[in-house]
């Protein structure tokens, strides 16, 4: 489920108030009857069934009637390209399979118009093995090897929307769990669709005129604040980010708050720290007056960027940032940020930092992507013009919406291509196997925040927890793998085939 907090959820995320409107308005009516009625109007094997686009050989009547009368439709946009002219018994279905995430106000079911054509989507899992329903949409973070729908058709395709910390479900970093899915939208460039600047609204939120004055801060400097603020209230991360932190405070002051490395209190009318995940004014004005924040993700991928780095930027500080490798790529100029993984050790980083509060020249030019010339990452600004999905622009759609239409869209370009090909092979190909792979997620095993792991005692905490449950995952991806690969109904039986494929292994066999 979705939920508020401050380590990348999408309740904080900036996105139109539309949209949290009907997420809060669904939690408050999910008592109420949905829409699909009860009366069965399909008897038998909902799999034994024809092609599902001909509606003229009765190819579905399910179990619930999806009649015309109980799907609405979606007028106040459709695509450029979709001429769909197909009534709603005609359409495949998309299952969300994670009720929650289901972006349709109200009821339980929709008719979605995307770009090219039309499908029905449905957050009823009672569709799960109608020949019509196409394919199931995943939220990553309640994904579980273990409540997997099974047995999966043939016919079906699942499609994955992670937008959280890897920390969250590290299946999905193996290459045997990312391939369960053949679409996907994740923080990674590599991904179907995307989501690497979800935290980002636009280049006017770099742009924003710095909301504490250099002269200002020089000024809290004198009146006893240390250069560096520090606030996270999350402290056993995959990125062992507290024991880095910890060793820099031998070297350089810094203001912690929060609860990780507490050594400051926060003022009486900021101490519910909720406020920090909706850029509350106060929180706001409170933090700008730092010179620098260490912004330290709680998980190491490739692309994954939160507020952590982009809400000083904004403010105009300088993030000390440990996170995505290829964090360079999206910041707006090559002198816009420190990199902690840039210093051999933290007493370095401690060296750099005291000589740049001390040096005003030096520390400005951190500041000058301010200034609209000084942006000149051309791929940041791309990125920014081309993607679809907005973050508070009502002008275009939500990225929740916006992947729905996209798996909408390639899952009728698939099923027209095998319709084409059943009806005459000798002149249409059969259409190619789509599966996603670890440059759509991919993410690494947590090593330590500072030094070795093999100098960290058997007994510390992070080395009994992030580690072990980084390669128990893998175990229940490649089980959870086997079921679907033997066909499995009972995903109970995951760790009847992990146990297996231990013992095969021991005896020299493939797993």
């Amino acid at each position: 489920m979705i939920t508020m907090s401050v380590e990348g959820r999408l309740g904080a995320r900036l996105v139109p108030c539309c949209v949290w409107l009907c997420l809060g308005l669904l939690c408050l009516l999910s008592t109420l009857p949905c829409s699909w009625s009860q009366d069965p109007l399909y008897v038998g094997d909902p799999m034994d069934i024809g092609d599902p686009m001909d509606a003229d050989r009765g190819a579905f009547q399910p179990q619930s009637a999806l009649s015309d009368m109980e799907f609405s439709s979606i007028a106040s946009y459709r695509g450029p390209g979709n001429n769909d002219s197909r009534g709603n018994k005609e359409l495949p279905i998309l299952l969300w399979w994670s009720a929650g995430l289901f972006p349709h106000f109200p009821g339980d079911t929709e008719r979605i118009d995307c770009h090219s054509s039309s499908c029905l989507v449905t957050r009823n899992r009672k569709v799960q093995l109608y020949r019509r329903t196409s394919s199931i949409i995943f939220y990553g973070t309640d994904f579980r090897a273990y409540e997997a729908p099974l047995p999966r058709p043939s016919h079906q395709t699942w499609a994955l929307f992670h937008e959280e910390s890897p920390m969250n479900n590290y299946v999905l970093s193996h290459s045997p769990g990312i391939r369960l899915f053949n679409y996907t939208a994740t923080f990674r460039r590599g991904s179907d669709y995307p989501l690497t600047l979800q935290w980002l609204p636009s280049l006017g939120y770099l742009l924003q005129p710095v909301a504490v004055s250099l002269e200002q801060k020089n000024h809290w400097r004198r009146e006893g604040l240390a250069p560096i603020m520090y606030m996270q209230s999350h402290c056993d991360v995959p990125s062992d980010r507290d024991r880095y932190v910890q060793k820099l405070m031998k070297y350089i002051e810094v203001d912690s708050y929060g609860k990780c490395l507490n050594n400051k209190p926060l003022p009486q009318y900021l101490e519910d720290t909720s406020t920090a995940t909706g850029e509350d004014a106060g929180f706001m004005s409170f933090t700008a007056r730092y010179k620098f924040h260490l912004a330290l993700e709680n998980g190491l991928c490739q692309d994954y960027m939160t507020e952590k780095l982009w809400r000083p930027l904004h403010q105009g500080c300088v993030p000390v940032y440990r996170g995505s490798s290829s964090v360079a790529d999206w910041m707006p100029n090559d002198h816009s940020v420190i990199l902690i993984d840039d210093f051999p050790s933290p007493q370095d980083l401690a060296k750099f930092l005291k000589v740049l509060d001390e040096n005003d020249e030096e520390y400005a030019k951190y500041l000058e992507f301010k200034k609209p010339s000084r942006v000149t990452n051309v791929g940041l600004l791309e990125a920014l013009e081309s993607r679809e999905w907005g973050v508070n622009d009502m002008s275009k759609p939500n990225y929740l919406n916006g992947f729905e239409c996209y798996v909408c869209d390639q899952e009728n370009t698939r099923l027209a291509a095998e319709r084409a090909y059943r009806k005459a092979p000798e002149k249409s190909p059969p259409p190619q196997p789509k599966m996603a792979n670890n440059s759509h997620m991919g993410c690494p095993l947590p090593s330590p925040g500072f030094g070795d792991i093999q100098d960290l005692h058997t007994n510390d905490s992070w080395v009994q927890m992030w580690p072990q449950d980084y390669w128990q995952s893998l175990d229940q991806a490649e089980g959870l793998e086997s079921l679907i690969r033997h066909n499995e109904s009972d995903p109970a039986l995951l760790w009847h085939h992990i146990q297996e494929m231990a013992m095969r292994r021991a005896r020299g066999g493939q797993a």
